[in-house]
């Protein structure tokens, strides 16, 4: 249901992710009661709200964060599709942290949950716009049509939105279909679009948490400890304390900050601290040690049928750092009574209560501020630096802007857990007739206040486990499935990665189908292709095979290798080749992708998005991976964090939108568990090997 807000140009809502009854019964401003000129309680709590304004621009605050994925385009898009509104004229602010409804952002969910919500809202918009243009001419509604932002009557006359949108906001009842339109009348949705943000990101016109400047905040920036979970002995400050720019150095759970005029005297007095540390709880822990006792965690398989053949295979994925471009950065500003907060969020509405708790103030006076970031996969599902600037401004009694290094989030920032794979395919009579897949990954241990050694509510900190894992091989007629998960707890700061369980559940098994196909004398893609579940699978399959002409010759030391994915209602396959002519240092040279995401809404955000999970794919597999030694994170910098850099990225790619009328799919993280298969499989097909461990340089 989509309601009218009481306003002087035209707003409409529609609830999102709860239902409307808080919003029908609300009062309007007038006082009386009803369903019409709804007055949300509030500002636009729980609800998508779209507003007409008299400079002809159709405002929608968006109750998710752009971290780079482009959903700020896909929802204009769908706006601009209803209304038949030029794009230009679309704005999509970012909505600030509420205390109802959905603003998660994640799980592959923004353009599928959005997509009805958005399009109904602005259809209901544009019927009213219609309305009114009615009756001003006093003309059948009927007869007029919409374009550029405009209403159009059939003798010419026009009239814009925001010139109407006074008289549209009373309206109650449109004269006619507030319904959005039929696929097939679609002009802007499926229609490769530019990013909407795109000019402003490469002027530098786009605003991102480290470019505000809020009155009265500092630089500040962090001294922590050479191991993980290491606490402070003493601190000498003296000399930090005397240097030129320096206001205030603060003690906290976490280290030692300091607060100076700029990041330069920041930096400068950070190094000046004379810090002892105690060792953290995994001093004497390195990776060895680590993916021993990850082996040991993982539960037996079963018994195999009898009269069976076994494929079997272990594997070892090493933690990963997300590393997004933009360091984590966060604005605070702590008042005994209030805090007002600035940063990059995938969830709001948590890091606003345990920013509220950690610092002693209501919830309901806590703002959040949601800004843009520079990237995330995952990493801004966690609130880190926004609880330690709320902690830091507290305790120095002013507004501060804390940065973290990239050595920073790499040592001590949150990872993809490092997991160990068991998995074991039985075959007979030329058939798959059971598929066992056992894991363990490391968890997160906390302390008896439920509290991370970064600071942090629990409920925020960690993803679900992969636990039970059968889902995850059947997409395939594999007979009898089976799996469990066990875990090693030890005090590392852990996080969602992109693709989460999936990317390294669905690697090892896409393995183990090509290896599953060798031992049965048959092709990897023609075996796929008799032993898919869904339609679509297949199809998506037969694509790349087709597009990257599977079975090509190639030279000696060069390789194909195909896998495919299914999740979040959307599936995937990938072909890749490979130049492991130097196996240790072998280049991707060409990438191939299909997608089925149902309604594609901008084909050229979601090949972006391919792209980047193909980037993803090629690091993971081939080189980018944490080390622990002795506790602390060996790695600091893009110089020894390898991810793909251009030099590593593919010659060729390209990406095969399937069309498809079905509502939106998920696709940010689709493409992940697919290019990391391929990837590994056309390795092994190039040098003859059965690559285990991930990195491979690892």
């Amino acid at each position: 249901m989509v309601y009218s807000l009481a306003a002087t140009t035209l707003t409409v809502a529609a609830p999102l992710g709860c239902d409307g009854s808080t919003a029908e019964g609300a009062e309007k401003a007038d006082g009386a009661r009803g369903p019409s000129d709804v007055l949300v309680t509030g500002t636009d709590e729980e609800m998508l709200v779209l507003e007409v304004t008299q400079a002809n621009k159709i405002v929608v605050r968006l109750p998710r964060v752009e971290v780079g994925q482009g959903v700020t385009t896909a929802v204009a898009m769908m706006i601009a599709e209803e209304l038949d509104a030029r794009l230009a004229d679309v704005e999509i602010p970012l909505a600030e942290a509420r205390s109802k409804g959905n603003q998660f952002t994640g799980g592959s969910s923004s353009v599928s949950s959005l997509y009805g919500p958005a399009r109904q809202l602005a259809a209901m918009a544009r019927a009213k716009l219609v309305t009114a243009a009615a009756r001003r001419w006093h003309v059948p509604a009927r007869t007029l049509r919409t374009r550029g932002t405009r209403v159009i009557a059939p003798d010419g006359r026009m009239a814009t939105f925001g010139s109407l949108t006074r008289s549209a906001a009373p309206i109650t009842r449109p004269t006619v279909p507030a319904t959005p339109k039929p696929a097939s009348q679609h002009r802007v949705i499926g229609r490769p679009t530019n990013r909407i943000d795109a000019r402003d990101i490469v002027t530098g016109k786009a605003r991102y948490t480290g470019d505000l400047a809020v009155a009265g905040a500092k630089p500040t920036v962090v001294a922590r400890p050479p191991t993980l979970g290491g606490k402070i002995v003493s601190v000498d400050s003296t000399a930090a304390r005397a240097m030129p720019g320096v206001h205030a150095v603060v003690r906290f759970a976490g280290g030692v900050a300091v607060v100076a005029e700029t990041f330069h005297h920041a930096l400068q007095a950070r190094d000046a601290l004379r810090i002892k540390w105690a060792p953290g709880p995994l001093a004497g822990l390195s990776d060895t040690q680590i993916r021993s006792r990850l082996r040991a965690a993982v539960p037996r398989l079963g018994n195999p049928p009898s009269g069976s053949a076994q494929t079997e295979a272990e594997f070892e994925f090493a933690f990963v750092s997300h590393a997004p471009m933009e360091v984590l950065t966060a604005v605070a500003d702590v008042r005994p009574q209030r805090a007002e907060i600035w940063f990059s969020a995938q969830a709001p509405m948590s890091a606003r209560e345990d920013i509220a708790a950690t610092v002693g103030v209501p919830v309901s006076k806590v703002r959040v501020h949601v800004l843009r970031g520079g990237g995330s996969f995952g990493r801004r599902l966690n609130h880190d630096a926004a609880i330690e600037a709320a902690v830091i401004s507290k305790k120095a009694r002013r507004p501060v802007k804390l940065m973290w290094s990239r050595t920073d989030d790499i040592r001590h920032g949150r990872m993809r857990p490092a997991s160990h794979h068991r998995i074991r395919a039985s075959h007979a009579q030329g058939r798959v007739v059971a598929f066992a897949h056992a894991t363990a990954s490391v968890g997160e241990s906390f302390d008896e206040r439920g509290l991370s050694a970064q600071g942090g509510a629990r409920s925020a900190l960690r993803a679900p486990a992969a636990a039970p894992l059968p889902s995850d091989s059947g997409l395939y007629n594999f007979g009898r499935l089976s799996g469990d998960s066990g875990s090693v707890e030890l005090a590392i700061p852990l996080g969602a990665w992109r693709s989460v369980d999936s990317g390294t559940v669905r690697t090892a098994e896409e393995i183990v189908v090509d290896e599953v196909a060798r031992a049965l004398g048959q092709d990897p893609v023609a075996f796929r292709r008799t032993t898919l579940r869904s339609k679509a699978v297949k199809a998506v399959l037969d694509k790349v095979a087709a597009a990257g002409k599977w079975g090509r010759t190639l030279p000696r030391g060069h390789g194909q290798g195909v896998a495919v994915h299914e999740e979040y209602g959307s599936c995937v396959a990938c072909l890749v080749e490979i130049d492991a002519v130097d196996p240790k240092n072998p280049r991707v040279t060409k990438v191939v992708m299909a997608a089925d995401v149902g309604t594609a809404v901008n084909p050229r955000g979601l090949e972006a998005q391919l792209m980047g999970t193909a980037v993803d794919g090629i690091s993971t597999v081939l080189r980018a991976g944490l080390h622990i030694d002795r506790g602390a994170v060996r790695e600091s910098s893009f110089a020894d964090f390898h991810y793909a850099r251009q030099r590593h990225a593919p010659l060729h790619f390209e990406a095969h939108i399937l069309p498809s009328r079905r509502e939106p799919g998920g696709a940010g993280e689709l493409g992940v568990p697919a290019a990391s298969g391929a990837v590994a499989n056309a390795y092994a097909r190039a040098t003859g090997t059965k690559p285990r461990r991930f990195p491979l340089n690892f």
